[in-house]
């Protein structure tokens, strides 16, 4: 089982480099332990807070307070873990604005919030509400603070200064999130439930090839390519080309079903009714 309190793991590339580096590192590696399904409660807490600290500070750059607003997936989680970043890493003003910006926002009327993320200021300036002015203004004041209160270094510096910090070469990374999920005790679980939300945004294409890997009993690889001059049965068509675990195939469909087929031989692998695929679709 994974412990609950997880070091900081900077790479050797980044530790004596710039703070820039050393944050994105940060930000890689953390990414890195969400794609093999470790949880937040499962990373060390500083790693976290200093992620979503560098996410709160690329979004406002790229559109202000509402650019947050809009990419946060769970406002309330991630105000919270912003908030005790920015406390332990020793940032009170830019607490202060983010804390001030959020009372803000909350503040406002259905309509203008839907304004302000909107871009409020593109209209009339005369007719805009206070509140909408007023979020601008903090977008305004929030980039004066950058030039007074470098967040990214104080991130860095707080990284670096942990007591519990792990420093691998780049090429052990990989290798050391690994075996911390190996200790996720519910990992098939969990791997189940993320390719079925995986698969609940795929296009169509790749649910229709997913499902003829399966029936053929083969692992997809990847989806390398789509060639709308494929011939089949003498006529144009449109053809997915993917590789497997079995070699490379590709992907046919006709009015009612779909054919996995073996590019060199033209042999038919696996073939799938539209509407056995919408089934499978719904079961997933």
């Amino acid at each position: 089982m994974i412990t609950s309190q997880q070091p900081v793991v900077l790479t050797s590339s980044s530790i004596d480099s710039s703070d820039e580096d050393v944050v994105e590192a940060n930000v890689g590696i953390v990414d890195a332990m969400h794609a093999a399904l470790l949880r937040t409660e499962e990373m060390s807490p500083v790693a976290v807070r200093s992620y979503y600290v560098d996410f709160y500070l690329a979004q406002a750059l790229e559109g202000g307070f509402a650019q947050y607003v809009f990419t946060a997936v769970d406002r309330s989680e991630t105000d919270t873990l912003v908030r005790e970043g920015m406390a332990g890493m020793g940032a009170p003003a830019h607490l202060d604005l983010f804390n001030r910006a959020v009372e803000a926002f909350d503040d406002l009327s259905e309509e203008d919030e839907e304004r302000y993320l909107d871009g409020g200021l593109d209209e009339d300036s005369e007719e805009v509400p206070d509140g909408v002015l007023r979020m601008e203004e903090l977008d305004g004041e929030f980039e004066e603070l950058l030039e007074r209160e470098n967040i990214t270094a104080l991130n860095a510096a707080w990284l670096r200064g942990q007591a519990e910090l792990l420093v691998l070469d780049d090429e052990e990374v990989g290798a050391y999130i690994e075996r911390l999920a190996s200790m996720i005790p519910d990992l098939p679980e969990r791997q189940a439930q993320a390719d079925a939300e995986a698969l609940e945004h795929a296009p169509d294409f790749e649910v229709i090839i997913r499902e003829l890997c399966s029936i053929a009993g083969y692992e997809l690889l990847t989806i390398t390519m789509g060639d709308p001059n494929y011939v089949h049965n003498g006529e144009r068509a449109l053809a997915w080309h993917f590789s497997t675990d079995h070699g490379g195939f590709l992907m046919v469909e006709e009015e009612d079903e779909a054919f996995m087929i073996n590019p060199e031989t033209q042999e038919i692998v696996a073939a799938v009714e539209f509407e056995e695929a919408d089934a499978e679709m719904a079961d997933a």
